[in-house]
């Protein structure tokens, strides 16, 4: 188990949404927190120690030794048209890093405890009504292939003996990025709606609870492999539609066609906007997380009225 408040924890990715929301509740636990960096990146809030590195070339193993739990975030942002300059990016930014940072534990003289690595639900592909479990098959299409290559990345770390999580998150609910920002400007004027049929299924979680979920799984020694970082309720688009437009007080009335998805977004469209994925967080649940916003609604108010 790994004790937060007195730990060395590594995170890369930490000016991101996730990392930007975990550092200062990392560092507010009594952690110290050291930041892997690209050279000449931003140094961010809290002073925090850095270790530069090119995540495209092999990364020193003295360099990531002696800490007790590392958190790999980094990758290049999934949303946009992704044209095949694009998915090169994403792809890049994901799998060599991940294989470079694993390898590098692997071999540290003073190995961590837990290496806990970003995933995504997009592991499943487009499943339709099915209940996805962390025990069901990888799906097809770019974002499955991405995620399966991404989690295979980490197993020099798990071969080494230590303890290897890779989180599958859904779509995290935050005001300052991520999904929620980009919708609320037509939902606010009124003009927002379903996309596509509306029957495809959201599972998204709320950004206390990837934090919250972080924290928990660093102590819980009994899990390894891949987690669903994930609300325990998932909602079809027509009912995130209809909640967020009621939290708003606004209608939804204006849906976007799934052949107008397409025309903005190309793949995209396909994989993320119109894709269902029926998500459930097996594992955290039986280990006992503590959900903090279980229900749409609430997590969405929590943002939205405060």
């Amino acid at each position: 188990m790994v004790n937060v408040h007195m730990a060395r924890v590594l995170v890369s990715g930490a000016s991101g949404l996730v990392g930007s929301a975990l550092v200062p509740a990392f560092r507010s636990a009594g952690a110290h927190v050291v930041r892997l960096t690209r050279p000449g990146a931003a140094a961010g809030n809290g002073g925090d120690e850095r270790i530069p590195w090119d995540p495209s070339r092999p990364l020193a193993p003295e360099a990531v030794s002696g800490f007790d739990a590392v958190v790999h975030l980094a990758g290049e942002s999934i949303v946009g048209r992704w044209t095949e300059a694009k998915k090169a990016r994403i792809r890049e930014s994901r799998i060599p890093a991940t294989t470079n940072l694993a390898k590098a534990l692997a071999a540290a003289k003073d190995r961590p405890a837990v290496f806990l690595s970003a995933s995504a639900i997009g592991y499943y592909g487009n499943r339709a009504d099915e209940v996805l479990t962390e025990e069901a098959a990888p799906g097809t299409g770019f974002a499955a292939d991405l995620a399966r290559e991404w989690e295979a990345a980490t197993t020099a770390a798990a071969q080494a003996g230590i303890r290897t999580v890779q989180i599958r998150t859904g779509i995290v609910l935050a005001t300052n990025g991520g999904a929620l920002p980009k919708m609320l400007p037509a939902f606010k004027l009124g003009v927002g709606g379903k996309v596509g049929s509306g029957q495809q299924w959201m599972s998204w979680v709320d950004l206390q609870d990837v934090v919250g979920a972080i924290h928990h799984l660093l102590r819980s020694d009994l899990v390894n492999g891949p987690v669903n970082v994930v609300a325990p309720r998932p909602v079809t688009n027509a009912e995130f539609t209809k909640i967020l437009a009621g939290v708003l007080s606004r209608p939804a009335i204006f849906p976007m066609p799934a052949f107008a998805a397409r025309l903005a977004f190309g793949q995209m469209a396909d994989e993320l906007l119109l894709a269902s994925q029926r998500v459930e967080p097996m594992r955290l649940i039986e280990s006992g997380y503590p959900f903090r916003f279980g229900e749409l609604r609430a997590s969405l108010e929590h943002h939205l009225k405060k």
